[in-house]
């Protein structure tokens, strides 16, 4: 009897050890297969541990949408043709009050060009070529016509100042419309503030210009 009830514990202590062997394997697979899907191939990970890995992305990249893009390429070449105005200055404006308002726009605009042109390619999307347009651009709000600025190129002295100031004016207020669609539609934070920013300098450009040309 004796024999038969250590026979019999032995059994059963067996089935015991089977049983957690068992478990135990099956944590480590599960271990195994959780590591495969979330660094390498061949993984059993599940749908919603592959989708918290993958989530960091969009956040990495900005958040942005169809408006923040349509801005950034519409301002490049906006703001080239602006710098390209402005380079004129110092060799054909006749007022001090021109070289120097021109000189602020350069400073400002040729960064802008630079950031815009960051976003457009880490968003995966492509930076207008430099002279890939003519100066109408599909006629984009205050861009100069090719006749325009050869007219502009051509002046000198107080003839340089007026034109230059006219055609500025022009430009700044496409520009500042351009802004505030990029306010009320765009997404992205930093592109929304580079165009408030845009709206307040050139405003108030526009407003100096003005002044000089004798226009209430």
């Amino acid at each position: 009897m004796t024999s038969k009830r250590s026979h019999l514990r032995r059994a059963a202590f067996r089935r015991a050890a089977a049983v957690v062997s068992a478990g135990a394997a099956a944590v480590v697979l599960a271990a195994c297969g959780g590591g495969d899907g979330a660094g390498g191939s061949g993984g059993t990970a599940s749908p919603s541990a592959a989708a918290s890995a993958q989530a960091p992305a969009p956040a990495g990249q900005g958040q942005h949408n169809a408006a923040d893009a349509a801005f950034a390429k519409g301002m490049i070449p906006h703001h080239r043709q602006a710098v390209e105005m402005a380079d004129l200055a110092p060799s054909r404006a006749g007022s001090a009050e021109v070289k120097k308002l021109a000189e602020d726009i350069r400073k400002a605009q040729d960064p802008e060009i630079k950031t815009l042109s960051g976003w457009l390619t880490s968003w995966g999307e492509q930076v207008p070529a430099e002279g890939a347009m003519d100066h109408s651009a599909h006629g984009m709000a205050g861009m100069m016509t090719a006749e325009q600025m050869d007219r502009l190129k051509t002046a000198s002295g107080a003839a340089f100042d007026t034109a230059f100031m006219e055609l500025m004016v022009e430009h700044h207020e496409g520009a500042v419309a351009m802004a505030k669609t990029e306010q009320a539609q765009g997404a992205f934070p930093a592109a929304k503030a580079m165009a408030g920013a845009i709206v307040t300098s050139q405003s108030a450009e526009i407003a100096q210009m003005n002044k000089l040309l004798g226009r209430s």
